[in-house]
């Protein structure tokens, strides 16, 4: 076996600087164009005549396909390399939200376009594949670090997308706002070409190759996995309540619609400063301990919100405060996994553990709807983000990262 070490020191400092923009700019517009989707249920629910809860669940349902399709296709780029899973997954992407803005009556195309489609295309060219590319190519040394500025760079796509998305519905509609928004996913196809060099080492191509079955079993065996997984469940279903039910939380309130897009644009904006210091963190600090302190904090940010009056100030240092703690998460996980089993099979593994996460993103896309439509409020929804961010908080920090013998190999 060759240890990680003795590979770090065999491998060229020189970091892939076109798999990294590359993949930075595939995540920015996939994360940009899933964030900004809840912008549109305020004047779907108007024209269409649906419920807040109906477009919850078509989000929910993107979410749990997500999370269900997400081990599959990670283990399709472990084989394959990433670049056809990418292309494949921009054309499915595309589709979904054409198919959405066709959507009328009956409502079938909102479930299977926003929902199913949208949802497979998330996951082929979101963090699953993408962390894996850019983590196989550059030094172990360097690895959150560059998973950090991958993060912050996808996170930038809200900044430009959330706006445009609003200017497009005001001045032309959501129809032809989405249109729009899926002739961009359909430009990831081609921005993802750098990353097709990103293939396993010649070192890792030489391992036996395990079936996906194997790589769940033995993620599962593991304590410090299980915990983790289990307080990814809440970090899903904070951010998607809050992404998905801002806006409709946000018209009860009285504000304008301009508010919510400027909100998304902040969390992307503070999301890019949080994912890079959180990655330059991960290479010299415990990432377990400092996963939870994101946990944490952002479950404290979201109790000062929720208690203090909703204005056009707190709504917006909420946001920023929101973005700092966003995707820090993303360098802090991929690390681990590194850690804990090694790089050969991570496209999987981190499937595996997304999958927790995209279940709790489903619970809070449905449940804010759900709550919405039962109370006229959605109290209940930001009460729950209390409940399970501090339950994650206190299971991270009892996380141990000791590895399985399978990781020493990267």
């Amino acid at each position: 076996m060759i240890s990680e070490s003795t590979m770090a020191g065999c491998r060229p400092k020189r970091l892939p600087v076109a798999v990294l923009v590359a993949a930075s700019v595939v995540l920015s517009i996939c994360l940009g164009l899933r964030n900004s989707l809840g912008l549109f249920l305020p004047p779907m629910t108007a024209e269409l005549g649906t419920t807040a809860g109906a477009f919850g669940l078509a989000l929910a349902v993107q979410n749990l396909i997500w999370g269900m399709t997400q081990p599959f296709v990670g283990a399709l780029a472990d084989r394959f390399g990433p670049l056809p899973v990418l292309v494949g997954s921009a054309a499915i992407y595309a589709v979904g939200l054409f198919l959405t803005a066709l959507c009328g009556e009956p409502r079938l195309e909102l479930g299977l376009g926003a929902g199913i489609l949208v949802g497979i295309g998330v996951a082929g060219t979101g963090f699953g594949v993408l962390l894996g590319a850019v983590s196989r190519v550059v030094p172990v040394e360097r690895r959150s670090w560059a998973v950090g500025v991958v993060s912050a760079a996808g996170s930038l796509g809200t900044i430009v997308i959330a706006p445009l998305g609003q200017a497009l519905i005001q001045l032309a509609g959501w129809r032809t706002a989405l249109i729009v928004f899926a002739l961009i996913a359909c430009s990831m196809a081609i921005v993802a070409l750098p990353v097709g060099g990103s293939a396993a080492r010649p070192s890792l191509a030489t391992q036996p190759r395990q079936s996906l079955r194997t790589v769940i079993q033995q993620a599962i065996g593991h304590p410090g996995f299980l915990l983790m997984t289990a307080a990814f469940f809440a970090c899903g279903f904070q951010l998607t309540f809050i992404t998905v039910h801002l806006p409709g939380y946000l018209s009860i309130c009285g504000l304008s619609p301009e508010v919510s897009s400027s909100a998304l644009a902040l969390i992307g904006l503070f999301n890019a400063a949080g994912s890079y210091l959180a990655g330059w963190l991960g290479d010299r600090h415990n990432k377990s301990h400092l996963l939870a302190s994101v946990y944490l904090l952002r479950t404290l940010g979201i109790a000062v919100y929720f208690a203090l009056p909703v204005t056009v100030g707190s709504t917006l240092v909420f946001a920023s405060a929101m973005g700092l703690l966003w995707l820090s998460v993303a360098p802090l996980v991929g690390g681990l996994i590194g850690e804990l089993f090694g790089l050969q099979n991570f496209n999987a593994l981190f499937g595996v553990l997304f999958f927790s996460h995209q279940l709790g993103s489903f619970a809070g896309a449905w449940m804010g709807g759900a709550v919405r439509n039962a109370t006229g409020s959605y109290s209940l929804g930001w009460v729950s983000m209390l409940f399970v961010g501090g339950l994650a908080a206190g299971l991270q920090f009892a996380m141990t990262a000791k590895p399985t013998n399978k990781a020493v190999v990267t």
